[in-house]
């Protein structure tokens, strides 16, 4: 499964999560200790927000810490929010367009996490995308699938909402089509002003989601896993949760999509 860290809070360079701490976001893409794959080497992606209202991005198909030029750019870019992935493919090509994170308009969105059996309903899938909105699809994936479904359902005025009737209509793709696991999913998303996380399963297996708040910076880390192994105040995001991350302050809600498509 892929790895992915996101900040909200005063500025800050964006090494200071991809690649400065000891176990930092490049770290992890060749030493993940909670995820089925140590290495996460399918690509990467940086898209962060700064004077203008939609955000910058900066994907590349190569391993993260083989690339020099994403060193030099979080080394220099400033930013009070931003998300930053890498990938671990679960089946469909590398690619730069298959890259998180992926972006409409204002909104940035990644996922880690897997559609049971989605190479089986791929165009079902492709089916759920409106056509005012199937010209924003450049790859493959089903989080960019996902991404455009939660679109379609309202995610601009109800994010919580869009994101659990989103899910709701996977569950019921990989249900009637796919295999087990019908979903997992931790999910980071921004419209550029809030910061809103979920951690989700069918199953017992929800991908590792943690948050911590750090007074020296001046803002919060949400990430898949601890930037520094013996550090305190990370807080495990429980299964089935809703975050929205506004400064310093947390909401957290119920994530139920299962409620969704049980009763459909």
């Amino acid at each position: 499964m892929c790895r992915w860290a996101a900040y909200i809070g005063t500025p800050i360079f964006l090494e200071d999560i991809v690649s400065r701490p000891g176990h930092s976001l490049i770290h992890q893409s060749h030493c993940a200790t909670e995820c089925k794959t140590a290495i996460n080497a399918d690509g990467f992606g940086i898209a962060w927000y700064g004077d203008k209202r939609e955000p910058g991005l900066y994907r590349d198909v190569m391993p993260a810490w083989s690339d020099p030029n994403l060193r030099s750019l979080v080394s220099t870019v400033r930013s009070g929010l931003f998300l930053a992935h890498v990938r671990a493919s679960t089946g469909t090509a590398t690619s730069r367009n298959n890259c998180h994170p992926f972006t409409h308009g204002r909104w940035s969105f990644m996922h880690n996490g897997q559609v049971g059996g989605y190479e089986q309903f791929r165009r079902d899938a492709d089916m759920m995308i409106p056509d005012a909105l199937y010209p924003v699809r450049k790859g493959a994936t089903d989080s960019e699938a996902l991404f455009l479904v939660a679109l379609a359902e309202g995610l601009e005025d109800d994010p919580h909402g869009a994101m659990e009737r989103a899910a709701a209509r996977f569950i019921r793709l990989a249900r009637d089509k796919g295999a087990l696991p019908h979903l997992r999913l931790t999910v980071a998303m921004s419209d550029g002003t809030r910061l809103y996380a979920m951690r989700y399963a069918t199953d017992d297996l929800a991908p590792t989601l943690y948050h911590r708040w750090s007074d020296t910076r001046g803002g919060r880390a949400i990430v898949s896993e601890p930037l520094e192994s013996n550090e305190d105040g990370w807080e495990a995001v429980p299964p089935s949760s809703f975050c929205i991350f506004d400064g310093a302050e947390v909401t957290v809600l119920p994530f139920l999509p299962c409620r969704l498509a049980a009763a459909a």
